[in-house]
């Protein structure tokens, strides 16, 4: 059983022949949580538990992820990953969940509702990458140079991880929070999939739903960190305007990993919304 800070992801899913960890806490109606990048499902250690306490609460690593498989030449882009998700629905056998997704699961979560017809009780969006064009000056560059990046020294690697990953929030992590973010992306396999999923960003995967917001069936409420340096407060704005009836919350004293800074606001926020009936 999980406790406030502790995790794991016993479950294994093969979507194609490649392993998706997975797991769930709780008991209730379905909540699912989808993390974004370079991240993994830890972010919500803190936050799963409490809303397990009447919820079934299902969480996974997207493939490519944290304890997800990671191998030469795989797809883990955005146009792959609401596939994946729709085939977990599928095998956990979740019809209408409620659906809480932070940075590019946010992406995955609006993908998977637009492109392949998921429902969903309710949609808590978390600093989404939900609007073109997207990416920090190393995305940019590792989309250019994914290979010669996927072959630095091991120690200047981690210390361009750890200084991309500090960008993500208000405060400092300590070394055993930095440590959960470094590990999945330390090694050899580590190092080239994280160079991997920035070279497979594209502009595209967000084009093909940012005009169709309009279209979302659920109700939507949208948190912002007002330090967010990765997707500027004012994207959120914009992304409120193009979803009926969603309601916008900024978080002061919180960046990009809002899960991270604030991790309280973002229960509190989650378990208000859910019992106001979405």
């Amino acid at each position: 059983m999980l406790t406030r800070g502790s995790w794991d992801v016993p479950a294994s899913f093969d979507f194609h022949g490649q392993e998706v960890r997975h797991g769930a806490v709780g008991e209730g109606e379905p909540l699912v949580l989808l993390h974004g990048t370079p991240f993994s499902s830890v972010v919500w250690r803190r936050i799963a538990p409490e809303l397990a306490r009447n919820r079934r609460v299902y969480y996974f690593d997207l493939l490519g992820y944290g304890r997800s498989e990671k191998r030469d030449g795989q797809d883990v882009s955005l146009a792959v990953q609401n596939q994946v998700f729709t085939a977990l629905l599928d095998h956990w056998n979740v019809d209408v969940p409620d659906v809480v997704a932070h940075d590019f699961g946010g992406t995955t979560a609006l993908r998977t509702h637009l492109l392949d017809g998921r429902d969903y009780r309710s949609l808590t969006l978390i600093d989404p990458v939900a609007l073109s064009p997207h990416g920090s000056a190393l995305v940019q560059t590792a989309r250019r140079h994914p290979d010669a990046l996927a072959e630095l020294p091991g120690y200047i690697h981690e210390a361009i991880l750890r200084a991309y990953i500090a960008g993500a929030v208000h405060r400092m992590l300590t070394e055993d929070e930095m440590s959960r973010y470094l590990e999945p992306w330390l090694g050899d396999q580590g190092q080239a999939a994280f160079y991997r999923q920035i070279a497979q960003m594209d502009d595209r995967h967000t084009d093909e739903i940012q005009d169709r917001y309009h279209e979302v069936r659920c109700p939507v409420t949208i948190l912002w960190g007002e330090h967010d340096n990765w997707v500027p407060v004012d994207r959120g704005h914009t992304l409120a305007g193009r979803i009926p009836d969603a309601g916008l919350r900024t978080v002061p004293e919180a960046g990009h990993l809002l899960p991270e800074d604030a991790p309280e606001v973002v229960v509190a926020t989650v378990l208000d919304f859910l019992t106001r009936g979405a």
